[in-house]
């Protein structure tokens, strides 16, 4: 009876986590031709129902990931708030030299910005990008480099410096490290040069086009222990930013004092009782000019339930 009994639990288990690992029946899939070179990206979509201009969310799939194994990234919740939903997959895998924000990864994500607004009925004041890890670094990406106009970019877990990240990933002797050296065209040895030219940290921050857009940089406090990305990413870029737009304020930078104890401690004094996102504390939080960095108990993630509730109307 027991055999049969945890038969029963291991199978409803199977079964629960296999739907959510399937993409939702609504989504349809299309393609688009590159005007680059001529790839056909695949993408998956959902339009609103209704007459009205809505949202459009653009989810952008990690690392090692392609826009067919990402199932449905944020669709679900997207879906919920009656809003228009693509999920492209410029260039797949970050394993080969025309991934890893390259101009062609740039490119392939405008284009598809492009059909969402001539396919769907979007409220173009209200376009998101959000990402988690490789996801959120193509979003740092497209904030430095997009030719559209973009309310809010969210990045979760963003990598936003190949050369800090190869170092990174070689002292953890994981995978990461062969495929920054395959996608920056290096190859078979890494080139530090070469990797800072697809980090959006080296980038020039168009400032001028920013003043009514929206950076959100979110960070789980353990990224880089129980992750793969330390969490000084998210702080050198939301730093950088800073120096870019000429902010005076230097309260609203993270100081080398508090970036010490983030890192090496993995905590940070909270106010009592401290702020929260979704079900987490929020350890470190700063801001200045639509630019805000929030670093929270957690890993390597992206907290789906709160991330579009957090995105401005």
């Amino acid at each position: 009876m027991s055999s049969m009994k945890n038969f029963f639990i291991l199978s409803l288990f199977f079964l629960t986590n296999l739907s959510f690992a399937q993409r939702p029946d609504f989504l349809k899939k299309d393609s688009i031709t590159s005007s680059l070179d001529g790839n056909i990206q695949v993408f998956y979509y959902s339009k609103s129902r209704t007459s009205e201009l809505r949202p459009v969310v653009i989810a952008l799939h990690s690392w090692s990931s392609t826009a067919d194994s990402q199932k449905g990234f944020l669709a679900d919740l997207s879906d919920a708030k009656n809003w228009n939903y693509i999920l492209p997959n410029f260039r797949g895998v970050n394993n080969h030299p025309k991934a890893c924000c390259s101009e062609f990864v740039i490119a392939d994500l405008d284009e598809a910005i492009d059909w969402a607004l001539a396919n769907m009925n979007v409220d173009r004041k209200y376009i998101y990008v959000v990402g988690h890890s490789g996801g959120g670094y193509a979003t740092l990406a497209m904030y430095m480099k997009s030719r559209h106009r973009i309310r809010t970019f969210s990045a979760w877990a963003s990598i936003s410096d190949l050369a800090a990240w190869y170092d990174e990933s070689t002292e953890r002797k994981n995978k990461y490290a062969d495929e920054i050296i395959k996608c920056t065209g290096a190859g078979d040895t890494f080139d530090a040069a070469k990797a800072k030219e697809r980090s959006p940290l080296y980038w020039k921050t168009p400032v001028k086009k920013h003043k009514k857009s929206q950076l959100q940089i979110y960070a789980g406090i353990h990224d880089g222990y129980t992750g793969s990305v330390p969490i000084s990413h998210s702080i050198h870029f939301y730093n950088k930013l800073l120096v870019d737009t000429k902010e005076r304020n230097k309260s609203n930078y993270v100081s080398a004092d508090d970036a010490t104890v983030l890192l090496k401690t993995q905590s940070f004094p909270a106010q009592s009782p401290p702020k929260m996102i979704d079900n987490r504390a929020i350890l470190y939080q700063k801001s200045a000019k639509n630019i805000t960095l929030t670093i929270f108990e957690g890993k390597h993630e992206i907290l789906q339930n709160v991330v579009l509730d957090r995105l401005p109307r």
